[in-house]
């Protein structure tokens, strides 16, 4: 991932959220899983090892914020399976399943979800990470994808107001769970229709998964 490539703190806070993806994907129950659920994990640390000591230099940046792309595709990729699967399990009144097993895997479906968007976020805004680093402050990116309230901040106010702020990966995050939690925008405003494709996308999925998760689970314990 290109937040792998940068200086600041974030990109370790990117490197968690994308082990902790896989983790929650290789902890779920067989039926939720592609194959064995070792195969995600493997696949994300053999993308996400060279990404961590790659360096930034001229026309090499290309191929790796292509890498970087496609190393959230694949944990999107699998984590979008395991939706697919979950809602097939619990529309076939053949299987059966405990309330407490559709709270679990739910729980980390959605959780998952809510860390791919916010790397899907992270490293699409304004170009990447990258490109994003090379101004002096939010407002200056030109193409920003997200509107932060704090780009239009006024100098002199408290510290996480000043004028040379950025984005962190805690920002997206932030802005992942509330279109999760709200299905809709809170703060933070999508500017371009990819930015607003991404949080529709990323609101359907979680609707899905938590009306249908807690509608079946409350009828199983019931």
């Amino acid at each position: 991932m290109s937040v792998l490539r940068n200086g600041d703190s974030s990109r370790w806070h990117a490197t968690i959220a994308v082990l902790v993806a896989a983790a929650l994907y290789a902890l779920l129950p067989p039926r939720y899983t592609i194959g064995p659920a070792w195969i995600a994990p493997m696949l994300v640390l053999i993308v996400l090892i060279p990404l961590l000591v790659m360096r930034v230099r001229g026309a090499e940046w290309i191929l790796q914020r292509a890498t970087s792309i496609a190393l959230i595709a694949i944990v999107n990729f699998f984590n979008a399976a395991s939706v697919v699967l979950l809602v097939y399990y619990l529309l076939a009144a053949s299987h059966h399943q405990t309330g407490a097993e559709l709270l679990t895997a739910g729980a980390q479906i959605w959780i998952t979800n809510v860390l791919v968007f916010a790397l899907w976020y992270w490293e699409l805004d304004g170009g990447g990470p990258y490109p994003r680093s090379l101004h002096a402050s939010a407002r200056e990116v030109a193409d920003a994808d997200f509107l932060f309230p704090q780009m239009a901040a006024i100098p002199g106010q408290a510290a996480y107001m000043k004028s040379d702020w950025k984005p962190q990966f805690v920002d997206y995050f932030y802005l992942a769970f509330v279109t999760a939690t709200a299905l809709s925008p809170a703060d933070v405003m999508p500017l371009s229709p990819m930015a607003k494709m991404l949080m529709l996308l990323e609101g359907l999925i979680s609707l899905v998964t938590l009306a249908l998760v807690l509608a079946r689970a409350v009828n199983v314990l019931a």
